[in-house]
């Protein structure tokens, strides 16, 4: 590991490249590894069981994904619902290569007012990296710049669709 997980019980975690499944489960060990719990979300849907005990004991929480909700809405709405919440995803949205990142985590952190920690998983250099507190300013361009500064170069486990 790169550097430490910040101390924080609020925050979003992006986490890139996201480039195979197996990546859900390094987040898994990371985690463990850390001694941090970290959320992710899924559609309302699949917390039935069987499959719900499963999602919540890996610190998932239900979000209504319907056409009549707003998710950055949602999420912020969990972060102001608990005491402990660090929400991760993978800003690209996709398995695949992309050029952009979505902008969603960064609408959540400052909707919900928390702090982002990015977080590299680098199959290449076989590290994961983490980077301090990041706190969205009021220009997204040149906080944009930054982020994608932080992954400059990283490789995941399919490199060809590495950020």
């Amino acid at each position: 590991m790169n550097g430490t997980f910040p101390e924080v019980d609020k925050c979003v975690v992006a986490v890139i490249p996201h480039t195979h499944w197996m990546d859900f489960f390094l987040g898994l060990v990371v985690r463990s590894v850390i001694g941090k719990e970290i959320n992710y979300i899924a559609k309302k849907s699949l917390f039935k069981p069987p499959i719900g005990w499963f999602l919540r004991w890996t610190g998932g929480a239900p979000v209504d994904r319907s056409k009549n909700s707003n998710t950055v809405d949602s999420i912020a709405d969990l972060f102001e619902g608990r005491k402990v919440f660090r929400f991760a995803l993978a800003p690209e949205g996709t398995r695949k290569k992309v050029t952009e990142l979505k902008s969603g985590f960064y609408h959540i952190a400052k909707k919900a007012k928390v702090p982002i920690v990015l977080v590299a998983f680098d199959f290449d250099k076989k590290e994961v990296k983490f980077s301090q507190l990041f706190h969205p300013s009021d220009s997204k361009e040149e906080d944009f710049m930054k982020i994608k500064d932080f992954f400059k170069g990283v490789l995941g486990k399919v490199p060809k669709y590495s950020f």
